[in-house]
């Protein structure tokens, strides 16, 4: 696959894979996801591969989840919801590898989910974090909140879903959201230093405690398959799309009004 949306890199054992939407700040489209997922799959099954790091380009922003400007209803790929955000949430469980997120932004909504379904998290001081569904008539319904409460606890998961608020690096790392924190001139260094420990151990042992540590929470796959059944019915109402205009038109929505 030729890649339009991401960056891939192989150096000595790790794999890198970077969203390359920084105009975007980093928001994926139906096409990211595929080409996400193929790039994952590659660095997956590699064996010359020890370890994967998951970014986003630039400064501003690991990932801010779905691209609004791409979302009419149903976004603009395959799957229940036009994004195969279920499949590359299980690729990431499912690789062989660890998967590093080296969160150098934002990691907001989407980009939330996905940074908390990596094994380890490193972030910037500057990155920040947060859940946005509510606000813009979406929501994550399996990994991007089941899971989330595994990691943080129900009531820190369920503020994170119904206030909608921002969090800082420290508070991340205070809940157990992320690994480390660092300044952002030394976060390449920091994350270069935790792949070359994990370059150290046995690939195969490191295999078996990943699948280990899945098989706890695999069940959660099955209720984000059923919630995004749900979620793509939802997106065809108007209190859902009023979130979506509200969005493009930078105002405030108003979901009430079609709460019936």
């Amino acid at each position: 696959m030729n890649y339009e949306d991401i960056l891939y890199d192989e150096t000595n054992g790790v794999a890198t894979i970077t969203i390359n939407r920084p105009d975007r700040y980093n928001a994926f489209r139906g096409q990211t996801c595929m080409e996400l997922l193929d790039a994952f799959n590659r660095a997956g099954w590699n064996k010359d591969i020890g370890v994967i790091v998951f970014t986003g380009a630039g400064e501003k922003a690991f990932c801010t989840g779905g691209d609004q400007g791409a979302h009419e209803g149903q976004y603009d790929g395959r799957g229940l919801i036009g994004l195969p955000v279920e499949e590359l949430q299980r690729t990431i469980r499912e690789v062989p590898k660890p998967v590093i997120a080296r969160v150098n932004g934002f990691a907001i909504g989407g980009g939330h989910v996905l940074h908390v379904i990596c094994d380890l998290s490193i972030a910037s001081e500057t990155a920040v974090f947060g859940q946005v569904g509510p606000k813009v008539g979406s929501v994550d319904p399996g990994f991007g909140t089941a899971y989330l409460a595994r990691v943080v606890g129900e009531k820190r998961a369920r503020e994170i879903w119904y206030l909608c608020r921002k969090y800082s690096a420290q508070q991340a790392l205070d809940w157990g959201l992320v690994n480390a924190v660092v300044p952002p001139e030394q976060l390449d260094e920091e994350v270069q230093k935790w792949c070359e420990e994990i370059l150290e151990k046995s690939p195969t042992a490191l295999t078996i405690a990943k699948r280990s540590f899945n098989a706890d929470s695999d069940n959660i796959a099955g209720i984000g398959a059923l919630g995004m059944q749900a979620l793509s019915l939802y997106y065809d109402t108007d209190e859902s799309k009023e979130g979506v205009n509200a969005f493009k038109e930078k105002r405030k929505p108003d979901f009430r009004k079609f709460y019936k």
